[in-house]
């Protein structure tokens, strides 16, 4: 397996998390969330000769989706998004393409996924975890065999997404991080939508954990 991370600048500010995965045999690829700035994404499909399989989003804002469509009209692919969230896809409301201040665009999707699904590339298998709490219908992709989960807005390293934007709820955020999430092993790598990597297992202590105070 080959596993790039694309840091992605958007009028957002902060970098969006670009996750390029190849099957290091057959070459087929799926990229998580392509933010923006497409000649960038093309530069490292290019050098890993991927045959791009597959365009997943973990959630519909226009910060985790901007390159999608130049990416599907070079390489082909086919965009797969949860069956809640592909209402929302095309829905500035809730997209937010206005407040984050990049452009509307038309997005359309080839598969509408749920829970517990399964999408493989070559010979690695991904399943669709449904995380709700960012947004309704979001979702984070878990990989057993490599140890790795992509979450998306959900869960970060030392926190969670936000839940005050649109069809966002932190009962149900906690229930996804909890019940969804930190129920994987201890030894998967979470690789959020922002920010740094950080394992299962360092995450533990903030929500289920009351650690005595230091004196």
């Amino acid at each position: 397996m080959i596993l790039k991370r694309l840091k992605i600048n958007t009028t957002l500010g902060e970098p969006t998390n670009c996750y390029i995965v190849v099957d290091d045999i057959s070459k087929e690829a799926i990229i998580i969330d392509p933010a923006g700035e497409v000649e960038k994404i093309n530069e490292m499909l290019d050098i890993l000769q991927a045959k791009l399989k597959y365009i997943y989003l973990t959630h519909c804002h226009a910060d985790h989706t901007g390159a999608v469509n130049k990416l599907k009209d070079k390489y082909g692919g086919k965009v797969l998004i949860h069956r809640i969230e592909s209402e929302n896809l095309n829905n500035p409301e809730i997209t937010l393409n206005y407040y984050i201040g990049m452009e509307t665009i038309n997005l359309e999707t080839d598969s509408r996924i749920d829970d517990e699904d399964v999408i493989h590339i070559g010979d690695l298998e991904f399943k669709v975890i449904h995380t709700p709490g960012h947004t309704n219908g979001s979702t984070s992709l878990y990989c057993k065999e490599e140890k790795m989960v992509f979450t998306g807005d959900c869960l970060f390293r030392g926190t969670w997404g936000r839940t005050d934007l649109p069809t966002g709820s932190l009962n149900d955020i906690m229930h996804s991080i909890i019940n969804r999430l930190l129920i994987l092993p201890d030894d998967t790598i979470v690789y959020p939508g922002h920010g740094k990597s950080t394992r299962i297992e360092e995450e533990k202590p903030i929500y289920l954990e009351l650690k005595q105070r230091e004196f």
